[in-house]
């Protein structure tokens, strides 16, 4: 906690995601300890990673398999498989082209920690 700021680290089915918020469980009861509360974030903030990504800052990461691929010109619509349920990605179809993700592709869904949202 820094002021009015929190980290706060949410488990989801076993994976701990982590976020800054502008409350702190003073002002936002649901912050407290053991609470549950709903992860929310945009299909088009969740980056796409082939491959090894331990070397990468993002902590919010998912790895999971490619079910569905909705291709268009310029977007791409990627539909995952993961522990804790399907996670959508909207990315370039140039970047589905360049990783080379098909259908059952293993990818590591990654989202920042500034573009997570909690709610009761």
């Amino acid at each position: 906690m820094n002021g009015d700021l929190s980290v706060v680290k949410v488990n989801v089915a076993g994976t701990i995601f982590s976020t800054i918020v502008i409350d702190t469980p003073e002002t936002a009861p649901y912050l407290k300890l053991h609470n549950e509360v709903k992860v929310i974030f945009k299909e088009t903030e969740v980056i796409i990673g082939v491959g090894d990504m331990s070397g990468i800052s993002l902590r919010n990461k998912i790895t999971g398999t490619v079910k569905r691929i909705d291709h268009d010109i310029l977007l791409s619509k990627l539909t995952m498989n993961t522990e804790m349920g399907d996670i959508t990605s909207i990315i370039t179809s140039n970047a589905v082209e360049q990783l080379k993700i098909k259908l059952g592709t293993e990818v590591t869904a990654m989202i920042k920690t500034n573009e997570l949202i909690l709610s009761k």
